[in-house]
């Protein structure tokens, strides 16, 4: 008897970039998983706390989302991370995985 039943199993070449950045108030530095999996999202991860999220251009807008997400504590600072995000992430038209 298996302990796991595996749900996927995927192998991929993936782009990856690494970018840093500074603000007037912080300094940022991500690692930008683009991959097919996940609906297209790319897997963002802040190399300074660990923290990631699979973001889309909408997501990124929702200045809330990213102060959770990144336990970012003053509004302006996700605002410019939001900023950075509308040019960093592409657009791609959401596919439902599940029907």
């Amino acid at each position: 008897m298996e302990l796991f039943e595996k749900l996927y199993d995927e192998h991929e070449k993936a782009q990856v970039r690494f970018v840093g950045f500074t603000t007037d108030e912080t300094r940022y530095d991500f690692g930008i998983v683009y991959t097919n999996m996940f609906f297209g999202k790319p897997l963002v991860v802040c190399m300074q706390t660990g923290r990631s999220a699979l973001l889309d251009p909408n997501d990124a807008a929702d200045i809330e989302y990213l102060q959770t997400t990144f336990r970012i504590k003053e509004h302006q600072q996700a605002a410019d991370l939001a900023e950075f995000f509308r040019s960093a992430l592409p657009t791609m038209p959401f596919e439902p995985q599940y029907e």
